[in-house]
């Protein structure tokens, strides 16, 4: 048994700003929780689809000095997914996405303690029901968590998008959504409703991130509201990916994560959810002081922590 497997997409982000060389970044949410884990000292699997081309090989690379284990789909004629930034001179961004989402089923080498989703590739047709099949079949053994991060320009319609999302809601055993997602999927609807409604589906916690303002965790018994740590903020890419990672790494370290577990997870108590949120709070304050999705490795916040 493996402890992490990571479903998702990776992403090239391509920064074009006029009169400049492009600059391509290895990103996409799924990559980057499983590139954080990884930095964090946990095994983990990231089941995805790489194109055999440049930003393939780079977002390879990537992934494996951490530590992470890419598995694909085999398919050789997939390109890997762009998104590029062009940031006009008055550093105003505008997107163009190229993306393609079609995993097919793939046996994972190991069974896995836990399982992630993440973004795109759990909402994107043809690869979603691949994603949700596997997840549904790995949850006998695995405990699940869920990460919408909504990318509206991919995501669909409003009313399909939200039924894919609730779907994958109803099979996690743990939600992480920033305040952002919640407004696009529930517009004016607040957040401790929409949290209600999701622990009722299924979930034993959902956390919703706000960015500067921190974040809430609620359980079935208890809310727990945690402020953002101070920091000087350079870039807030990879943010909520680092926040979701060391989410994760805090759990598997109370042996809360695994089906087993999911009665333990579902006790968790206020005090407890606080201490989790800080280390995930910490994490993200860590990456956003320096540029890039470069979220910390366990020594760095272990120091960090005192």
């Amino acid at each position: 048994m493996t402890d992490f497997l990571v479903i998702g997409e990776c992403v090239a982000d391509i920064v074009r700003v006029p009169g400049r060389a492009d600059v391509a970044h290895p990103g996409g949410s799924p990559a980057n929780v499983a590139y954080g884990l990884a930095r964090l000292g946990r095994p983990v699997t990231l089941l995805t689809q790489l194109g055999r081309d440049p930003m393939g090989a780079l977002i390879g690379a990537h992934l494996r000095s951490a530590g992470v284990r890419v598995l694909t789909d085999g398919r050789p004629e997939v390109r890997t997914p762009t998104a590029v930034v062009s940031l006009d001179g008055e550093g105003r961004a505008s997107y163009a996405f190229d993306f393609d989402w079609t995993l097919r089923a793939v046996e994972p080498p190991a069974a896995p303690r836990h399982v992630h989703l993440g973004s795109v590739a759990a909402v994107r047709e043809p690869g979603a029901a691949t994603v949700v099949a596997l997840a549904e079949r790995l949850r006998a053994d695995a405990s699940v968590s869920y990460d919408p991060n909504i990318r509206p320009a991919l995501s669909g319609d409003r009313a399909g998008a939200l039924a894919r999302v609730e779907r994958c809601v109803a099979l996690s055993d743990l939600v992480k959504a920033s305040d952002e997602d919640l407004a696009w999927l529930y517009p004016g609807e607040p957040v401790e409703r929409v949290a209600a409604r999701w622990l009722a589906a299924g979930p034993a916690v959902v956390v919703v991130t706000r960015g500067g303002d921190g974040a809430v965790g609620f359980t079935r018994s208890a809310e727990v509201a945690r402020p953002a740590v101070r920091t000087t903020v350079v870039d807030t890419v990879g943010a909520g990916d680092s926040f979701m990672s060391a989410t994760l790494d805090a759990l598997a370290a109370r042996s809360l994560l695994g089906a087993p577990a999911r009665a333990a997870l579902a006790a968790l108590d206020g005090p407890a959810l606080a201490d989790v949120l800080a280390q995930a709070a910490l994490a993200a304050a860590v990456t956003v002081s320096r540029a890039g999705a470069n979220p910390p490795d366990a020594a760095e916040l272990r120091e960090r922590q005192g």
